[in-house]
C-alpha cells in the first residue's frame, strides 16, 4: 500500500494546517525514537504520544485536499482524475496513514480523511443533542423565554431583557466569554441552553455541561472499563468550539476540582475560545486565578439578572427579606442637609455623605454607619443600594433580626428551602447592607451566624455596608475585630441628633347642626 510521504508538506498529505503546529510540538519535545531505547523515562513519554488523542477539527476549518495529492492512497485508490465515486484521498476507506518513521506519534495510526469531516460533524452535533443535560433541556430556546419576566419591577425586567438579548448575540456571533451571573432560577441555565440549541441549528458544536457533572465524568474516565480515557475527554472539552458550562461554583471545591476546572478555562481562556459560564455566585467567590480571568474585560462579559426565582414567584433571597425595593425613594438626591444643625454637625454629615457617594461609584470593602437612630444612617445605606442596584448588581438590603428570622425558619418542616441555601444566598449576595446590627436577640446561635456571615464576607472582601446604633465595642469581640480593621473597613460615625419631622396638624370642624 502506497501512502504519503512526511515529507511532501501538510497540504500534499493532506493534513489540516492547524494540526502541525501539533505534531512539530511533540516532535520537538520527543527526540529521536532510538533515545527511548536508553532512556526508560523517554520510552514512557514516547508511549504517552502515541496513546495522545489526534485533535478533532470542525467541518469548516477542514482545508479541501489538493488535487495533486494522489499520492496519499489507502489500499490502491485510483488516480485523481478517474470517475469513481469514490473519494481520490482515501477511496472510500474514510481513513489514511502516513509515511513516518517508527516512534513517530502517527506511525500505524489510521486518520479520518478529509472527507468524512462533515460527516463527524454531523454525529458530533447529534451526539451533543443526545447528550444528558441537552436532552432534558429541549424546550429551554428563546422562543420559550420570557424577555421580561412575569410582573417584574422595572430593574429587574431590563436585567431579564438585556440577558436574553446578550444571550441571542453569543448565540448569531460566538466571540469572547459570556458569563451569566444571578440568583437560583432566573433563567440562567434557559438561556445557556437556548444558545446551545441555536448553535446546534446553525452547525456549530456547542457543548453543554453542567459543572458538577462533567467532574464526575472526569473521574469516572479512570474506571479501567470506562469508554473513553481521562486524555480524550479532557481534550474534548479543552477544544470544544464552544464551550457552556452551567452552574459554576456548584461543583464540590477539593483541590483536584479546583485545580481541572481551573486548567479547562485557563487554557479556553488563552486560547481566546468561545465559553458560556453560568454561576449564581459573586466573582469574589472564585478562587484568585480563576477570579482574574473572569474580571477580565477585553474578553469576558459579565451579565447580571436581577430576577427572583421564576419557579417559586418571590425573590430569591425571601419575598420580605430584602427590603430595597421598600426604599427606593431613599437617595442621595432625597438627603436632606438639615440647617438646623450646628456648623459642627452640619460638616460631619456632609463628609458622611461624601463618603457616602464615593464608596456607591466604587464599592469595594466595607462601609460603617454608626450613630445614634435617626441620625440618616439607613437613609444613605439605601442610598448606596439603589445606586449599586441601578447598575445592574444584584443588591440586597436587610434588617439584621428579620435575617435571622428568615433562617431560622428554614428549620420548619414545611420550609421549602434548605438553611444551607438560604444562608449562602446572603453570604454570598453581590452587594450586601445589613441595618441595624446590634439590635438582635443575642444568643449564642445568632451571635455564631453572624460571626460565621461577617467573617467570610471579610475574608472575601465582599463589598458590605453595615449600619449600628451600638457602640462598636459592645458588639460581639470578634464581629467588633473585623469591623476595626482599617485596611479593609471605613467607619462614619454620624455624631447627630435624630431628624424631628413636625407633624402635620389637621383641624378639626364641628359639622354644622
Amino acid at each position: 500500500m502506497s501512502v504519503a510521504s512526511w515529507n511532501d508538506g501538510p497540504r500534499k498529505a493532506g493534513i489540516p494546517e492547524g494540526w502541525m503546529k501539533r505534531i512539530g510540538d511533540v516532535l520537538s519535545t520527543r527526540g529521536k525514537s532510538s533515545s527511548a531505547e536508553g532512556n526508560p523515562e523517554e520510552g514512557r513519554r514516547e508511549e504517552a504520544a502515541r496513546n495522545e488523542p489526534l485533535p478533532l477539527s470542525d467541518a469548516s476549518s477542514l482545508p479541501s485536499p489538493a488535487p495533486e495529492s494522489t499520492d496519499l492512497t489507502a489500499g490502491g485508490i485510483p488516480q485523481a482524475g478517474e470517475d469513481t465515486g469514490t473519494c481520490p484521498h482515501c477511496g472510500g476507506l474514510g481513513y489514511v496513514s502516513y509515511d513516518v518513521p517508527p516512534g513517530h506519534p502517527l506511525f500505524g495510526r489510521a486518520v479520518p480523511c478529509v472527507c468524512q469531516a462533515e460527516r463527524q460533524a454531523a454525529e458530533l452535533r447529534q451526539r451533543i443533542r443526545s447528550a444528558g443535560p441537552l436532552r432534558v433541556l429541549q424546550d429551554k430556546r428563546f422562543e420559550t423565554f420570557l424577555p421580561d419576566g412575569l410582573g417584574l419591577p422595572p430593574d429587574q425586567a431590563r436585567s431579564v431583557r438585556r440577558a436574553w438579548e446578550r444571550a441571542r448575540a453569543f448565540a448569531e456571533r460566538p466571540e469572547g466569554w459570556l458569563v451569566l451571573r444571578g440568583g437560583t432560577g432566573c433563567g440562567k441555565t434557559h438561556l445557556a441552553a437556548a444558545i446551545a440549541h441555536r448553535l446546534l441549528e446553525r452547525g456549530v458544536p456547542a457543548f453543554f455541561i453542567n459543572v458538577p457533572d462533567l467532574l464526575d465524568e472526569l473521574r469516572a474516565t479512570f474506571h479501567p472499563e470506562a469508554e473513553s480515557s481521562y486524555e480524550e475527554r479532557f481534550w474534548e472539552l479543552r477544544e470544544a468550539p464552544v464551550l457552556i458550562l452551567d452552574d459554576l461554583g456548584a461543583q464540590q471545591s477539593t483541590p483536584w476540582a479546583q485545580e481541572k476546572l481551573f486548567q479547562l478555562l485557563d487554557w479556553r481562556y488563552n486560547a481566546r475560545l468561545p465559553t458560556v459560564i453560568t454561576t449564581n455566585l459573586s466573582l469574589e467567590a472564585f478562587e484568585p486565578r480563576l477570579r482574574s480571568r473572569l474580571q477580565d474585560p477585553r474578553l469576558v462579559e459579565i451579565v447580571v439578572i436581577l430576577a427572583p426565582d421564576f419557579r417559586r414567584g418571590g425573590p430569591s433571597a425571601g419575598p420580605d427579606l430584602n427590603l430595597l425595593p421598600l426604599l427606593r425613594e431613599m437617595t442621595f438626591e432625597t438627603f436632606r442637609d438639615r440647617p438646623e444643625l450646628s456648623p459642627r454637625e452640619r460638616d460631619n454629615l456632609r463628609e458622611a455623605l461624601r463618603i457616602a457617594r464615593a464608596y456607591a461609584e466604587d464599592p469595594h470593602g466595607w462601609l460603617v454607619l454608626a450613630g445614634p437612630y435617626g441620625s440618616g444612617k439607613t437613609h444613605l445605606a439605601a442610598a448606596i443600594a439603589n445606586v449599586v442596584a441601578s447598575r445592574g448588581i444584584p443588591a440586597l438590603f436587610v434588617g439584621v433580626p428579620d435575617l435571622l428570622d428568615w433562617l431560622r425558619a428554614a428549620f420548619h418542616p414545611r420550609s421549602d428551602q434548605p438553611y444551607d441555601q438560604r444562608f449562602d444566598e446572603v453570604k454570598l449576595a453581590p452587594f450586601l447592607v445589613l441595618d441595624d446590627l446590634g439590635t438582635e436577640s443575642a444568643t449564642p446561635w445568632a451571635r455564631e451566624k453572624l460571626y460565621q456571615l461577617l467573617n467570610y464576607r471579610y475574608l472575601a472582601s465582599a463589598p458590605t455596608v453595615i449600619t449600628t446604633a451600638t457602640p462598636l465595642e459592645q458588639l460581639d469581640a470578634r464581629i467588633a475585630a473585623r469591623l476595626s480593621d482599617e485596611t479593609r473597613v471605613t467607619v462614619i460615625t454620624l455624631d447627630l441628633p435624630p431628624y424631628r419631622t413636625p407633624l402635620r396638624r389637621r383641624e378639626f370642624r364641628r359639622p354644622a347642626s
